[in-house]
């Protein structure tokens, strides 16, 4: 905020902050963030998380109501531009827990400079490949009143623990800025893979009646990376909803898949809520699945960022699985 501020931008630049309600503090600091806004001539708003809070992974529930409301707001003061002060020791952790995750390039890229938050709206992070030390040494150049969050330290989260043990990781090597180049290294093979995976879409796309109709030879043709990224893609377009488990991607593609189109055989499966179907011919057809009958007596699968019972918090997100799409983006 003040180093928008210093750089012209105060007749531009709206400040928001989300108020979680999960902490005492974190009302009062809120009204401290707009005290400060109104000492730079700034206009803030506090936008609250009303919203029942789950039970089980409530940290990546916190994230998605933090980028939704900062969305909806941008949106309806017209902005197309939302900043956030995320740290070269944020991405490095990101990028340390998406390794022990095993994740592939898409999550080793970690948070991206810039993406697209909602369309119309781009979420920026001016300060990604710097080091936290030097804000805090901003701030107390500057006189600037800063807070330190509690739950940082807190062992129930993840990135917590993993805190205290950076320091003897980057004492033999694994230092926050080769892991944030590995993120850099990483996001390049993330992009030609995304590029060549929407191309070769394009190529393989045939006419359908129904859904989304590919030309499975020619899918069985491709590169492994890049056929998982193909079908994912496919998955997108034909309407898949949320992220989806690397894990579950793969044994469907090179388990299933890619086997049922080397040996021409049919296969039906579904996933994340679209049906995949290799016919006789060896087309691949993609559509909504059908509602199961049993639907209302199943409970509700677990959506990405819950927890379930017993397993480690891995990722301080309430999931240690990895992902695929732009939900790593974050």
């Amino acid at each position: 905020m003040h180093a928008a501020a210093q750089a012209g931008g105060t007749s531009r630049l709206i400040v928001a902050t989300v108020h979680h309600g999960l902490r005492p503090e974190s009302a009062e600091e809120a009204a401290k963030v707009a005290a400060s806004a109104a000492a730079l001539g700034l206009s803030h708003e506090t936008l609250t998380w009303a919203d029942t809070k789950p039970a089980t992974g409530i940290a990546a529930a916190a994230r998605t109501a933090r980028y939704r409301l900062l969305g909806n707001h941008a949106r309806s003061i017209g902005a197309d531009l939302v900043l956030t002060g995320h740290t070269r020791d944020d991405q490095a952790e990101t990028v340390l827990m998406r390794l022990l995750a095993g994740s592939g390039p898409t999550g080793l890229a970690g948070m991206r400079r810039e993406r697209e938050l909602e369309p119309g709206i781009r979420l920026g992070r001016p300060f990604l490949s710097v080091p936290k030390a030097e804000l805090v040494a901003y701030c107390e150049r500057h006189g600037l009143d800063y807070l330190r969050d509690p739950s940082n330290h807190d062992d129930r989260y993840g990135r917590a623990r993993l805190r205290r043990v950076m320091p003897l990781l980057a004492a033999d090597g694994l230092s926050a800025e080769r892991l944030c180049r590995l993120a850099e290294r990483s996001a390049r093979d993330d992009d030609a893979l995304a590029a060549a995976a929407q191309e070769t879409l394009q190529e393989t796309v045939r006419s359908g009646i129904r859904g989304l109709t590919l030309d499975g030879q020619a899918l069985a043709a491709l590169p492994r990376a890049l056929l998982i990224r193909v079908v994912a893609a496919a998955l997108e377009r034909a309407g898949a909803g949320g992220a989806i488990r690397l894990e579950r991607l793969e044994r469907l593609v090179l388990g299933e898949l890619l086997p049922a189109l080397q040996a021409r055989t049919p296969l039906r499966r579904t996933l994340a809520g679209i049906l995949i179907v290799v016919g006789r011919s060896g087309e691949v057809t993609l559509a909504a699945a059908p509602a199961r009958r049993s639907a209302v007596e199943r409970p509700a699968p677990p959506q990405a960022g819950t927890l379930a019972a017993g397993a480690p918090d891995l990722l301080g997100k309430g999931d240690g699985a990895a992902y695929i799409g732009p939900a790593c983006q974050d």
